[in-house]
């Protein structure tokens, strides 16, 4: 009995110690949680509704809200103005705002040239590339020509500038790809800019205009209606995506335009930027998001469908092809004549 009566004794005199210890466990911090957005979250397209980087955003806010891949909400605001310059300065004047993130494209490069933009990438924080896009001719259905030679022996065969190209903006990657054209075939447009791809196509198929420089994405609509005509791509190599999307066609039938004797190449970014200010915690949230809207059956398909080419880069591998590109771009801006004074 003198035992059990110790044992017991032993046992409690343990029992503080143990409520102590538990104690110390409820008061050690939890492991940091990821950052995650508590509000909803505004994507920022420099460019007016209806054109590809417009279209890229509300598909992927779409993918978002099928899978529910994020808990607050996605707003899509479009800041087209003054070529875009607007919604790139609002982006960048939103300093530390991790709940403000903006699709980018060659304009990061153009507009600061061209316009004397106050702006440099570096002034943000790169997220992602999560894909290149491709740039074609394409002409009326009913316009002279079925194929690229064809066509540019009618334009040459007219007075200089009778035959208009339609393209997004003035001193961008459209114009600059028709200045590049003119000279690499000996041709001259009279070059009419609009507010988006979108606007371009619907005056090519109104006639209005002759020809302009697309993305597949803004008149893959018209192609398969055969409204417009698909002259050749703007690439080193065809696209590789073989399903026929037109009665006759798939984007792998397009003839690349240095096949045609035409020596013009041009792609541009597909890219997620955040305001300077923000963290690489809050880069991590994003980048771990455009992973999974990009293993989603519903972007591969529309990979297919618009002929993008993948291309997922961050960190150090997405900041040197942004220097490489910028380098590239401020060549072409200053062969095309479009630099401002400075």
């Amino acid at each position: 009995m003198a035992h059990l009566i110790q044992k017991l004794r032993n046992r409690a005199s343990l029992l503080p110690l143990s409520l102590a210890a538990l104690t110390c466990i409820g008061t050690v911090p939890a492991a940091h949680a990821a950052w995650e957005p508590t509000k909803p979250i505004e994507i920022v397209v420099p460019a007016s509704g209806g054109g590809a980087s417009d279209q890229m955003a509300r598909m992927i806010q779409g993918i978002i809200v099928k899978h529910e891949l994020m808990k607050q909400p996605i707003m899509i605001l479009n800041k087209g103005g003054a070529s875009g310059a607007e919604g790139i300065m609002d982006v960048k004047g939103s300093q530390g705002n991790p709940h403000k993130l903006m699709v980018a494209f060659s304009a990061i490069y153009t507009l600061p040239v061209a316009v004397n933009l106050p702006f440099n990438w570096r002034e943000l924080n790169p997220v992602a590339m999560i894909a290149m896009d491709e740039f074609i001719l394409w002409s009326h259905a009913e316009a002279p020509g079925k194929t690229p030679k064809e066509f540019i022996d009618a334009v040459k065969g007219a007075p200089p500038g009778t035959f208009k190209m339609g393209g997004t903006g003035t001193k961008r990657e459209d114009h600059i790809i028709t200045v590049a054209l003119e000279k690499a075939a000996g041709v001259k447009f009279s070059y009419i800019p609009y507010t988006s791809g979108g606007q371009a196509v619907t005056q090519l198929v109104g006639k209005h205009t002759d020809s302009n420089v697309n993305n597949p994405s803004e008149s893959v609509a018209q192609w398969r209606a055969n409204q417009v005509r698909a002259l050749c791509v703007f690439s080193s190599q065809r696209m590789t995506f073989t399903e026929k999307l037109t009665d006759s066609q798939s984007w792998s039938d397009i003839p690349t335009c240095k096949e045609s004797g035409y020596d013009v190449e041009y792609q541009m970014l597909r890219a997620f930027f955040l305001p300077a200010g923000t963290t690489k915690e809050h880069a991590a949230f994003y980048i771990d998001l455009l992973r999974k809207v990009t293993a989603t059956p519903e972007w591969k398909a529309y990979l297919a469908k618009q002929a993008l080419k993948e291309t997922f880069l961050i960190n150090s591998e997405f900041t040197k092809f942004l220097e490489k590109d910028e380098a590239f771009h401020n060549k072409l801006m200053r062969e095309a004549g479009f630099a401002a004074n400075k």
